[in-house]
């Protein structure tokens, strides 16, 4: 089926794509449609299998230390030591919690991040334009694309109008990417360079268009990486290593001193029964106790720390393996930044000035070079007059947060740079809306790639 076979879509035209798909312009028929969905499958990301939080209750009690505690407490218990017992217990049970409520909750953070996929989705099918849920989205679908769509799918463009992509999550780069349907490529074009595809999870910044889908679910290059994350296998970190080093060595010192004890006792003529009780309780008392405990606290703090700092950490022992690491290698759109342009200094003929803020908000102030103090922007003329033809060559739009939004985050529908510059110009107090009533534009000369 399409959805499966990685065919260069990229190196084919428009008309020969939706040959390939069985469809045509005016989309699928309902029945096909159907057909199709059961026999590809919804147009969902497979997820590895969660686990529940019994699970997760039981994986800390497999460490190895842990399990030397277990058999500690057994002995403890039998020699009649039932105070020692219970504080083994008490210290491994504490343990294990402080490990499990802060995997849950870190299991919990991520599953409120998977965003990724497009709720509803524009299709045409017999010609008529209707909304679907993305997961019903199959491969021959013609899909009606604008600024401020979340792609629902793979798709080859067959039509496009000043569309801009934003492929960030792809391919890391920040500026969005002008699309054309007539653009046709070499079958080993790199991803980043197909301006006639557009993909799952990119959302457009600009124009309009319609394409046919060529991908869904995990046929898709999302879906292609999300395989290969799920594939990855677990190594264990530096600190499980050590500590399963140190507990190797426990056991086998705590089997040395028991016979050492045993064998000793023995010869002197003491009874033999006696002296395995003594050796074993020796052995019990020379095994660190709090010694899982303590690790366990330690991480747990600089879990919270990196909390502070926005950052979710989803096993205890991945903070130590970070402490580790000499050297970071990444790719910065996305990852060390938040993919969001600001405009943070601006000339004018008379004097420079220095812009705060954060992201997209218009909240801010400006600080003239050299000075300590903000200074109004309406006392600057040249100030202003710079920031109002920042608005009016601009074709983006300032989006204010969705009602319900807890977290109050504004953001921009169009090109990041020209959104930064609305975003500066509202810090001075120049209304966006209100310029654009009030100037009418006779052209447009548009700033891209070819000028």
């Amino acid at each position: 089926m399409a959805a499966t076979d990685r065919k260069p879509w990229h190196a084919q035209a428009p008309e020969e794509v939706l040959a390939a798909l069985a469809t045509g312009p005016g989309g699928l028929s309902h029945r096909e449609a159907r057909r199709r969905l059961e026999s590809v499958g919804p147009n969902l990301l497979r997820e590895a299998p969660q686990a529940p939080w019994w699970a997760i209750l039981l994986a800390q009690f497999q460490d190895f230390m842990v399990l030397i505690l277990l058999v500690a407490t057994g002995v403890s218990y039998a020699l009649g030591e039932r105070a020692d017992a219970l504080t083994i217990v008490a210290i491994v049970v504490l343990n294990a919690l402080l490990g499990f409520v802060q995997e849950y909750r870190a299991e919990r953070s991520l599953a409120a991040l998977k965003e990724l996929a497009a709720p509803t989705a524009r299709v045409r099918r017999e010609g008529r334009v209707q909304e679907v849920p993305a997961a019903e989205v199959v491969p021959g679908d013609v899909l009606l694309l604008e600024a401020g769509d979340r792609v629902p799918a793979d798709a080859r463009l067959l039509e496009a109008h000043s569309l801009l992509a934003e492929e960030a999550a792809l391919t890391g780069e920040s500026v969005p990417v002008a699309k054309a349907a007539t653009w046709v490529g070499a079958p080993d074009t790199p991803l980043g360079d197909r301006r006639n595809m557009v993909y799952l999870g990119t959302v457009l910044r600009g124009g309009r268009g319609e394409a046919v889908a060529v991908a869904t679910g995990m046929a898709t290059e999302v879906g292609r990486i999300a395989g290969m994350i799920q594939e990855a296998e677990e190594e264990p970190t530096p600190l499980q290593r050590r500590l399963d080093q140190l507990g190797r060595w426990l056991v086998l010192a705590c089997l040395g001193i028991c016979a050492l004890v045993v064998v000793a006792g023995t010869l002197r003529g003491e009874p033999a029964t006696r002296m395995f009780l003594t050796g074993v309780s020796l052995a019990v008392a020379a095994i660190p106790e709090g010694l899982p405990a303590i690790v366990t606290v330690a991480l747990a703090l600089g879990v919270q720390r990196m909390i502070r700092r926005n950052a979710i950490v989803r096993r205890l022992q991945a903070v130590e393996t970070l402490g580790c690491a000499t050297a970071i290698l990444s790719d910065k759109t996305g990852t060390l930044t938040r993919n969001e342009m600001m405009v943070r200094a601006v000339w004018t003929p008379g004097r420079s000035y220095r812009v705060t803020g954060d992201g997209y908000r218009p909240a801010g102030e400006f600080y003239p070079e050299g000075s300590d103090r903000p200074c109004p922007a309406a006392e600057d003329a040249a100030l202003v007059q710079t920031l109002r033809s920042g608005v009016l060559c601009n074709n983006a739009e300032l989006v204010p947060p969705r009602q319900g939004d807890r977290s109050g985050a504004w953001g921009i529908q169009g090109d990041p740079t020209e959104g930064a510059l609305l975003v500066a110009a509202a810090k001075a107090g120049e209304a966006p809306d209100r310029l654009f009533l009030s100037c009418r534009r006779l052209g447009e000369a548009p700033f891209s790639p070819e000028r």
